[in-house]
């Protein structure tokens, strides 16, 4: 694959990153689930210091467009979004240009608006991204890890 092939496709990764977080900025669960492939997988850690996967689970199992739309649109109902502070760092395109993924640091906290309490998602993701006859899809993510002592 030809440099500038690369540079054109590493530029559509970064608008997809770009594309989910104005979608969690604005609150907008229908715009976060049209980037997610239909096999859309999502581990998450139970604490971001949990780089094991052996201690990993599945909150939203496998895509499903409503369920996980419905999901996040309880959690834009029921809480204010303090800040969502993301930062892409490294994007990786295959030889082949067919896949890529992004590595992004996120420091999101969220405030739930009858209890105050609050939710913090803070650490580094990795998002995977898959070439369809559609354009490019989110099709994996890691949960959050904080890499601050590796």
């Amino acid at each position: 694959m030809k440099g500038a092939d690369t540079k054109q496709i590493a530029e559509e990764i970064k608008s997809m990153v770009d594309r989910e977080t104005a979608a969690w900025d604005m609150k907008d669960a229908g715009t976060l689930v049209d980037i997610f492939h239909p096999d859309m997988v999502w581990p998450w850690p139970p604490d971001n210091r949990s780089h094991d996967p052996m201690t990993w689970e599945f909150v939203q199992g496998r895509y499903d467009r409503q369920r996980w739309q419905d999901s996040w649109q309880e959690l834009f109902d029921t809480h204010t979004l303090v800040h969502n502070r993301r930062r892409t760092l490294r994007i990786e395109v295959s030889a082949q240009g067919d896949g890529a993924f992004a590595v992004v640091d996120v420091d999101t906290l969220w405030r739930h608006t009858e209890t105050g309490a609050t939710v913090v998602w803070k650490g580094r993701a990795c998002k995977g991204y898959t070439k369809t006859a559609c354009g490019w899809k989110l099709i994996m993510h890691t949960g959050l890890l904080d890499y601050a002592d590796q």
